[in-house]
């Protein structure tokens, strides 16, 4: 893959955000009035300031299928054309009339033979704009829907992350070694090498539960997480050591204790550290605390590193520590500290960052509570019977209902509670499913699949079910998808679904039971692994359109292959990594689950809410 970087530009003209036919949409994200409390945040929170993230892919075997971003700020009278370079020759434009629905283009002139480079100029006032970056399809590239990113050689690879390190307006990418001690290491988007972090001795206990205190990457813990924190245009990289670790500039990290923990800001494209803090001491007793990492706008304006972070008390159960940092470009200081102790406040395995009550700050929620972005308690799901659960979602899934929903499922209820749903802005809960003796459901799956009833489809083992109107919809669960975690990927407004190296379609309309599950692409025939068990590196939207990309490894471990779609569509949203809520989980591992956007993506949708944010450098 080549690309080319252009030079930063003068801020885009703030404007509305639309789908191929929206008109300006004004109401709040969530819909409804304004939360009692303190007033709805007005000032734009930072947000990359993305390129257009043009990706081509061949196709067929004489198309080349073009994709590019529609940014969250765009006017809504933005167009675009199409310019192409074979062999390095002069740019000539491809479309005839200036391109103003789906952010994509079929190329059936190209000479494949050839290399050809693909870039796109927005045109305002029937006026072309500065050319966006390019991307160059090598002659003789196969048919299939990957781009390929090298790597240099070294262990397995089990999370990658993106962020803009080098402030080019694309994503570039930290990934993990799963070697002994771990590494961390980041590259640029076409595969330069950028710098490793050794994260030393106390890297070498791997236990998942309880190993060393900068062991990264096991069980459901992380201990990274990547974004601009600081708002200068390139993304800073968060991560949890101790003792031994030595920075992408060669410095060790030195401490007379190995236990001790911190949390260090690297330079996106040193690896040096820029800032630590200690980790808060309150259970240290009981040994080094692993830790999950995402972040947040907490206070709706900048962001922070929110922590989930536990060790074990012997053999029993578990202290649960989560805190909040802020990095201002030179000092890190930690914001605030909740210990769960002895309060009812399940937690799971994966941790959401999202404004739940519409007022522009993000709450932080696990499976069975929500801190506000003080760290206060906002609710407890614990006092309605909640108890552990391996996976939630919050998202928009009623689109009639004011605010967004919460959908979980539990593990060994002594009541025998299989899954629910509840309004998660307060916790009301809105139903729940019962059957006697279950015991770990383990999976739960949100998202719109089914166009014949209007909202998403939540479903785990017992069926699937709309979850507005808590009505079956398909009874057999041998027929129904497996819910294990969803893509946008054909450009129809119903979500795909990605299983195990599969991504397939749900076909609820179709006569022939067999076939309702479609298979899209299958990984593995492009030579990817999976990095964990059934999980991808990574899932979000990365390159091109507002449709996601799957990351992978070769079995080899030295590239990365990462899926993105080679499916026209008409459909036009701005790109799903300038909404707040999606780009907050962009930045969140633990066991992997689908990123939620703050408004309703799906059958019959309304036009988005433009989202209320800025560029980095405005």
């Amino acid at each position: 893959m080549a690309v080319t970087r252009p030079r930063r530009r003068a801020a885009t003209i703030s404007a509305l955000v639309l789908t191929a036919s929206a008109t300006l949409v004004t109401n709040p994200p969530h819909g409804g009035d304004d939360p009692p409390g303190e007033p709805a945040i007005s000032t734009p929170r930072v947000m990359e300031r993305l390129d257009r993230g043009v990706v081509a892919v061949r196709s067929s075997g004489s198309d080349v299928l073009v994709t590019w971003r529609l940014l969250g700020l765009d006017p809504d009278d933005i167009g675009f054309h199409v310019y192409r370079s074979a062999s390095g020759g002069p740019y000539e434009r491809l479309n005839s009339e200036v391109l103003t629905g789906g952010t994509n283009f079929v190329d059936s002139t190209a000479d494949l033979d050839q290399p050809n480079s693909y870039r796109v100029r927005p045109v305002l006032d029937d006026t072309e704009q500065d050319p966006s970056g390019s991307f160059t399809l090598p002659a003789d590239n196969p048919v299939e829907p990957v781009v390929r990113v090298p790597l240099r050689p070294g262990g397995p690879v089990k999370f990658v992350w993106v962020g803009d390190l080098d402030g080019d307006g694309e994503y570039d990418y930290v990934l993990d070694r799963q070697t002994a001690p771990q590494k961390l290491e980041a590259y640029r988007n076409d595969g330069e090498f950028l710098w490793e972090v050794d994260m030393g001795p106390n890297s070498m206990d791997q236990n998942n539960i309880e190993g060393g205190s900068s062991t990264l990457n096991v069980g459901h813990w992380d201990g990274v997480t990547v974004q601009d924190l600081d708002g200068d245009g390139h993304a800073e990289v968060a991560v949890r050591i101790a003792n031994g670790v030595t920075f992408g500039d060669g410095e060790t990290f030195t401490h007379d204790h190995d236990d001790h923990q911190f949390i260090a800001i690297l330079d996106g494209m040193t690896g040096a550290s820029r800032a630590t803090a200690a980790v808060p001491t309150d259970y240290l007793s009981d040994g080094p605390m692993y830790a999950r990492l995402g972040v947040g706008h907490l206070d709706g304006v900048t962001p922070s590193v929110v922590s989930y972070m536990k060790n074990r008390v012997g053999d029993g159960g578990f202290n649960l520590m989560m805190a909040a940092w802020n990095f201002d470009g030179r000092d890190l200081t930690r914001q605030w500290t909740w210990l769960r102790g002895d309060q009812n406040a399940p937690d799971g395995h994966n941790t959401r960052i999202v404004d739940v009550d519409g007022d522009g700050r993000d709450e932080i929620a696990e499976i069975g509570f929500v801190l506000n972005g003080d760290g206060t308690l906002r609710y407890s799901l614990g006092e309605q019977g909640i108890v552990h659960g391996d996976r939630f979602h919050i998202a928009k899934m009623d689109p009639t209902r004011p605010g967004l929903q919460g959908y979980g499922v539990q593990q060994d209820h002594p009541g025998g509670l299989r899954e629910y749903y509840y309004d998660a802005s307060d916790g009301t809960m809105l139903w729940q499913h019962v059957e006697e003796g279950v015991s770990d459901v383990g999976r739960g799956m949100a998202g719109d699949i089914d166009p014949n009833h209007p909202g998403m489809e939540v479903w785990s083992f017992s069926g699937l079910y709309n979850a507005p109107t808590n009505t079956l919809t398909e009874p057999d669960t041998s027929l129904a998808p497996w819910p294990h975690l969803g893509l946008w990927w054909d450009g129809d407004l119903t979500m795909e679904l990605l299983n195990d190296g599969k991504i397939e379609k749900w076909e609820p309309n179709d006569p022939r039971p067999s076939n309702s599950l479609r298979r899209l692409v299958t990984t593995w025939r492009h030579g990817a692994v999976n990095a964990s068990g059934p999980n991808p590196a990574f899932v979000g939207d990365i390159l091109g359109d507002w449709r996601e990309e799957v990351v992978h490894t070769n079995a080899e471990y030295d590239e990365l292959i990462i899926f993105t779609t080679d499916q026209p569509t008409d459909t036009r949203i701005y790109t799903l990594a300038h909404n707040p809520a999606y780009r907050n989980g962009m930045t969140l591992k633990g066991y992997p689950q689908s990123h939620h956007l703050d408004y309703f993506l799906g059958a019959d949708m309304a036009p988005p809410p433009r989202p209320n944010i800025r560029y980095a450098g405005d």
